[in-house]
């Protein structure tokens, strides 16, 4: 951190001394139960309530929403959750679980809700009180997310919805969900408003979730049903019509080039468990020593020790290049490192987990539960659920084609 630390405003450095000190008495130590890889994986009502227990913990200190105003439930710093950011990432605290919630919802409703909504819900938001899931693909829209079809009709002073969203990760733990949906069938993109709806309290009564079983054997994501859903008119987000600005906000936080920070993921391992760290070349490198191959190990082979070091290279690269956002003067554009981070940090992540087949060899077949797999089977699985982060905020060609539009300035592709 010392990097970071030269670059603390007075203030900053306060607050960076007392999450330190706060974490170092605080750490919520190892789990009870099986934690995932990430939020996006919860299934278990148990790892979620520990979790949340955390995030409430966390969020009481001031770790969580540092930069929203103390109107809404923040802590009312100015750049300060980068920092907290930090320091949990280096005391490996577990990840927080309302992910969704923090890093989509949160600063939609910050910026576009009305000043009641947000002083009502952005608090349990931020306190992981209340979990959040986000309406926005459905199963004829393909990566076209204007094309919606869940229409909502204006009656009277309320909004009733009816319609099919899929791919909703969290749905069967949410509160709430952001919705975007249409309001007038004549206009593609004008016809498009935002909502904020309920969703576990109208389970039967409107809203109906129903999970889906993924690659891995387990489920996350989920599709849910709005049929004739009723919710009060405070609950849309700017003006009707008004639904693409405001999704362009929920994306924009989303592939990280928001305004507003989001909180950090955190980087426990669970060492009570044989589970592997599967986001460390360090990590790699152990697994390579101890797995066995032709009387040796699979890191005395060339070719696996060459492609290590690649995955190491990659890595460091990545940490510098997220220095130079530390210093103004060598970056070249505000949206770059932002917008490249989820599409290279996805796909490091995919290729990381890919390696591990070919060092592990024949053992690479076992998975969760065998006593035999190496790290509990959580290679496997990190490599199987790679592939839904490369899709999720629109598919990293869709990434790729946002860069170059709106960092490089090439022409838009046909």
């Amino acid at each position: 951190m010392a990097d970071a630390d030269r670059m603390d405003t007075p203030e900053q450095a306060e607050f960076r001394a007392y999450c330190r000190q706060w974490l170092s008495a605080n750490h919520p130590g190892q789990p009870p139960v099986r934690i995932p890889l990430g939020a996006l994986e919860l299934s278990d009502p148990k790892a979620m309530a520990w979790l949340q227990a955390w995030q409430k913990s966390a969020y009481a200190a001031g770790l969580v929403g540092c930069d929203y105003s103390t109107a809404v439930g923040g802590g009312g710093h100015t750049n300060c959750q980068t920092i907290a950011n930090q320091e949990m990432q280096s005391a490996r605290t577990p990840f927080l679980p309302n992910i969704i919630g923090l890093g989509m919802a949160a600063p939609t409703l910050y910026i576009h809700a009305q000043e009641e909504v947000k002083r009502a819900l952005l608090p349990g938001l931020l306190s992981g009180a209340e979990i959040w899931c986000q309406g926005f693909s459905e199963p004829g829209a393909g990566s076209d997310l204007a094309n919606q079809q869940t229409f909502a009709e204006k009656r009277g002073d309320s909004w009733v919805i009816n319609g099919h969203k899929v791919w909703t990760s969290l749905a069967h733990f949410a509160d709430w969900m952001i919705l975007l949906c249409r309001t007038d069938k004549t206009d593609k993109y004008n016809g498009l408003s935002y909502f904020v709806v309920p969703i576990q309290p109208a389970v039967g009564k409107g809203v109906t979730v129903r999970p889906l079983i993924k690659l891995t054997g387990e489920t996350g994501f989920n599709e849910v049903i709005f049929d004739d859903l009723v919710i009060e008119d405070k609950y849309r987000l700017d003006a009707v019509g008004a639904g693409w600005k405001v999704a362009m906000t929920t994306l924009a936080h989303e592939r990280g080039a928001g305004l507003l920070v989001t909180p950090a993921a955190g980087g426990m391992i669970q060492e009570n468990s044989k589970s592997a760290n599967t986001s460390s070349p360090a990590a790699l490198i152990n697994l390579a020593k101890s797995s066995s191959r032709n009387g040796k190990t699979a890191a005395d082979d060339p070719l696996i020790r060459d492609e290590m070091v690649k995955i190491a290279i990659r890595q460091e690269a990545f940490r510098q290049n997220q220095r130079r956002t530390l210093v103004p003067a060598l970056t070249d554009h505000p949206m770059r490192i932002p917008l490249q981070n989820k599409l290279i940090g996805t796909e490091f992540n995919q290729d990381l987990a890919a390696i591990t087949y070919d060092i592990q060899g024949p053992a690479s077949s076992l998975y969760l539960n065998d006593e035999n797999a190496a790290g509990g089977g959580e290679w496997q699985l990190a490599y199987m659920n790679s592939f839904g982060v490369t899709i999720a905020a629109g598919a990293n060609e869709v990434q790729r084609n946002i860069l170059g539009e709106r960092v490089l300035g090439l022409p838009k592709s046909k």
